[in-house]
């Protein structure tokens, strides 16, 4: 499969409402592929401030998925130390550096004078949830690709490439300790 051959007759996009949309379309996989449950739509709960938002999923009264949505310095700061204690109960954290996601970050939605848009940045999300949203899955070039360059879904080629390994590191007196 070579890229350049194909061509694609409309712009499409993955879940969200804006650029962070990814935590979005990985919650509803993991949901339906976990634990059956098909999400619609997804409810963010605020939590110490805007830029730091829950996503959870319950089933049967247990919460089953638990997901942070962390945006800006202050935020992931925050993320690391919690990690660092050992107090942090999310499954998957979506991190942006810039406060209010992508789309408000430097140079984006800004007027002249250096402060936000929020006029501009209103019709730039307009914009975004207006193009049709087409799940990866359902992309023909990307079912090629698993067929022929990869093998197919659970090949052994598949694992090599596209799967992550974590295990946990020991602490020594020699490692360098980041202070935020």
């Amino acid at each position: 499969l070579r890229f350049d051959e194909t061509k694609e007759t409309e712009v499409v996009r993955h879940d969200g409402k804006r650029s962070d949309g990814y935590l979005e379309h990985i919650f509803k996989h993991a949901a339906k592929e976990l634990f059956g449950m098909d999400v619609k739509e997804i409810t963010y709960k605020t939590l110490k401030n805007k830029d730091f938002q829950e996503v959870t999923l319950e089933k049967d009264g247990e919460t089953v998925l638990r997901f942070a949505a962390a945006y800006g310095f202050r935020n992931i700061q925050n993320m690391v130390l919690k990690l660092k204690k050992g107090k942090f109960l999310y499954h998957f954290v979506e991190v942006l550096a810039c406060p209010g996601g992508c789309l408000n970050g430097k140079g984006q939605a800004q007027s002249e004078d250096g402060k936000p848009d929020k006029a501009l940045l209103r019709q730039m999300e307009e914009v975004y949830t207006s193009i049709p949203v087409r799940l990866p899955e359902t992309n023909v070039h990307v079912q090629r690709m698993y067929q022929d360059w990869l093998e197919g879904l659970d090949s052994k080629k598949v694992q090599e490439t596209l799967h992550t390994k974590y295990s946990a590191e020991n602490q020594t007196a020699s490692s360098l300790d980041i202070k935020w």
